[in-house]
C-alpha cells in the first residue's frame, strides 16, 4: 500500500540510487539536473534545503513509499499565505513502479495535508501536454484543468507548454 511521509536526510542514499536508476526515464519530464544531483551528497543537500524550506513554511517534501521502500517523491512548493493560500504540486514515481497507483495515492495524501493540515485554499499543478498519465492522476484527485501555459517550464532543456490544473479546498468557500 502506498503512503507518504516527510522526507528525511537518511533518505539520501535511497533517493540517489533511485534517481540514478531512473535518470533516463525521468529526463523527458524534469529540468536538466547537474551531475551532483544524482549523488548521495547532492541528495543530502537537496533534502536539507527541502527541510529548511519546510521549517520556513514554504515547502512540504514527502517521499512516496511502498511499505518502507521509497518509490518516488511528492512536493508542495511555493506555498503562499495571505489572501492567496496556494501552492504548487510536483511528483514523480520510479519507472518500475509506474502505473501501480502510487502517484494517485501520493497526490491524494499530499492534497489532504495541503487542505486539512496547512489549510491552503488552492493547489496548482502543471503537466506537459502529452503527459496523459499524470493528467489522469490529477483528475482522479479532483483537479480540474483550467488552461494551457505556453513556454511554462524549462523541461529537458526546452521551454515547454503545460496543461494547468487546480484543486480547491472544499472546506473553504
Amino acid at each position: 500500500m502506498a503512503t507518504t511521509r516527510l522526507i528525511a536526510v537518511e533518505d539520501a542514499p535511497a533517493l540517489a540510487q533511485l534517481l540514478q536508476q531512473n535518470r533516463a526515464f525521468l529526463a523527458d519530464w524534469e529540468p536538466i539536473r547537474p551531475e551532483d544531483y544524482f549523488t548521495v551528497d547532492g541528495q543530502r543537500r537537496m533534502i536539507q534545503e527541502a527541510l529548511d524550506s519546510y521549517g520556513d513554511g514554504v515547502r512540504v517534501s514527502h517521499v512516496i513509499l511502498d511499505d518502507r521502500r521509497i518509490v518516488g517523491r511528492v512536493t508542495l512548493s511555493n506555498i503562499v499565505r495571505g489572501p492567496f493560500q496556494s501552492c504548487n504540486l510536483g511528483y514523480w514515481v520510479s519507472q518500475a513502479d509506474n502505473g501501480r497507483g502510487f502517484a494517485t495515492a501520493a497526490v491524494g495524501d499530499i492534497r489532504q495535508i495541503a487542505f486539512d493540515t496547512f489549510r491552503l485554499h488552492r493547489i496548482e499543478a502543471g503537466t506537459l501536454l502529452g503527459n496523459v498519465a499524470s493528467q489522469r492522476v490529477l483528475e482522479r484527485n479532483g483537479f480540474v484543468r483550467f488552461g494551457v501555459a505556453p513556454g511554462y517550464l524549462n523541461i529537458a532543456g526546452v521551454w515547454q507548454d503545460h496543461a494547468l490544473y487546480q484543486a480547491l479546498n472544499p472546506g473553504m468557500k
